[in-house]
C-alpha cells in the first residue's frame, strides 16, 4: 500500500525532467523530431495575413453578379497581383444574389484564396449596395472598388494603393479611362461627356471621369459619405463627388479598359438619368447655392429688363408675365439661401 502511493508521487518528477531536453538534448532522433515540428512555423506567416486574424491595410469590394464565367479568373488576377505587392488585404467578394452559378463557384475557391472573403445577398440589391456595406464592413485603412467582369486592368490597383501610401494629403485615387468600351457606346460617350461637365462646373474642379468603376480611397474620410450612397451604378459617381465637393484631394490614374466580358447591367436611359440626378442631388446636398443660385439670379435679372421694357412701352403697367418671373426668382433665391443655412448648420461639411 505504500508502495503504491509513493509511484505516483515520483512520476511527476520524470515528467518534468522530460521537459527541457527537446531543446537541450543533442540526440539526433530528437533534432530530427524539433525540425520536424518546426517546418508547419512558416504558415504562421499567411495566418498572420488571414483577413479574419486582424487588421489589414487594403480592403477590395468585388461586387459579383451573374459572373460565374469569369469571376475566379478576377479573382486570381487580383489576388496575384496583392500578394506579389506585399501589402496586407482582404478581398471581399460579393454574390449580389446571382442566379448562376457565381457564388457556388466562389465558395469552391475559397480555400485556394486564404485573403478572400465571401459574402452573399438574399435578394439583389444593386452595385451601389454591394459597394456600401462591403466599405463598412472592411477591414483595410484603404478600400479599394473594382468590376468583376475583367474590364478594368485590376492587376494595377497596387499602383492606386501606392499613390494613397506615398502621399498623405490625397484621399482617393481614380483609374481615369482612356476609351469608352461599353454597350450603347455612340450613346453614353455624348451623355457621359455632358454630365461629366455639368459635373465640372458644379463643383469647380477638373474630372477626367466621373463614374469610373477602379478606385482606391481612405475608408475613414469615406465614412460620412456612405450613407449617400444610391444602390445602382451611380455610386461611383456619388463617391467622387462627396470628395470633391467637401475638398478632400483626388486624384487620377490614367487606365486602359476593356470590353467587359459578359453580359451589361446597364440601361441607357435608366441609368443616365439616374446620373443627372445624382449630380444634381449630390451638389445640392453639399453647395445648394451651385445649383439654385444661378437660375435665381437669371430669372430676378430679366424680370427686372423685363419690367423696364414695361415701363417704356406701357408705362405704370408691368405685365403679368413680368411679375412673375420676378417673384419666381425671389423665391428661388430665398430657397437657395435657406438651403445652404441648412448645409451649413449640418456640421458635416
Amino acid at each position: 500500500m505504500s508502495t503504491q502511493s509513493a509511484e505516483p508521487t515520483h512520476q511527476p518528477a520524470p515528467e518534468t525532467a522530460t521537459q527541457p531536453p527537446p531543446a537541450h538534448v543533442p540526440d539526433p532522433a530528437s533534432e530530427f523530431e524539433v525540425d520536424a515540428a518546426y517546418v508547419p512555423a512558416p504558415a504562421a506567416v499567411p495566418e498572420a495575413a488571414d483577413p479574419a486574424s486582424g487588421p489589414v491595410h487594403v480592403t477590395i469590394v468585388l461586387p459579383c453578379y451573374n459572373e460565374q464565367d469569369h469571376v475566379i479568373d478576377e479573382v486570381e488576377r487580383i489576388c496575384k497581383a496583392m500578394d506579389s505587392s506585399g501589402k496586407t488585404y482582404e478581398l471581399l467578394a460579393v454574390d449580389d444574389c446571382s442566379t448562376d452559378a457565381t457564388l457556388a463557384r466562389l465558395e469552391d475557391a475559397a480555400p485556394r484564396f486564404p485573403n478572400m472573403r465571401v459574402m452573399a445577398f438574399q435578394h439583389n440589391s444593386g452595385s451601389g449596395t454591394v459597394r456600401r456595406i462591403g466599405s463598412q464592413q472592411a477591414r483595410g485603412e484603404i478600400v479599394v472598388w473594382t468590376d468583376a467582369d475583367m474590364s478594368y486592368p485590376n492587376e494595377r490597383i497596387p499602383e492606386l494603393v501606392d499613390v494613397l501610401d506615398a502621399d498623405p494629403s490625397v484621399d482617393q485615387v481614380v483609374g481615369a479611362r482612356t476609351s469608352e468600351e461599353g454597350s450603347h457606346k455612340a450613346l453614353r460617350v455624348p451623355a457621359k461627356w455632358f454630365i461629366r461637365k455639368v459635373a465640372e462646373r458644379l463643383t469647380n474642379t477638373r474630372i477626367p471621369d466621373l463614374n469610373s468603376g477602379l478606385r482606391a480611397f481612405r475608408r475613414e474620410v469615406s465614412l460620412p459619405y456612405l450613407r449617400l450612397l444610391p444602390p445602382g451604378f451611380s455610386c461611383v459617381t456619388t463617391i467622387t463627388i462627396a470628395f470633391l465637393s467637401n475638398q478632400h484631394p483626388v486624384r487620377y490614374l490614367p487606365i486602359d479598359y476593356a470590353k467587359r466580358a459578359g453580359k451589361s447591367k446597364f440601361h441607357f436611359t435608366k441609368d443616365a438619368y439616374r446620373y443627372i440626378l445624382q449630380v444634381l442631388r449630390m451638389v445640392m446636398y453639399f453647395n445648394p447655392l451651385k445649383v439654385l443660385m444661378p437660375p435665381a439670379l437669371w430669372l430676378i435679372v430679366i424680370g427686372l429688363l423685363k419690367g423696364v421694357f414695361d415701363m417704356v412701352v406701357h408705362f405704370g403697367y408691368f405685365a403679368n408675365n413680368t411679375i412673375m418671373i420676378f417673384v419666381t426668382g425671389l423665391i428661388i433665391a430665398s430657397l437657395a439661401l435657406l438651403a445652404d443655412l441648412i448645409v451649413r448648420s449640418r456640421g458635416d461639411v
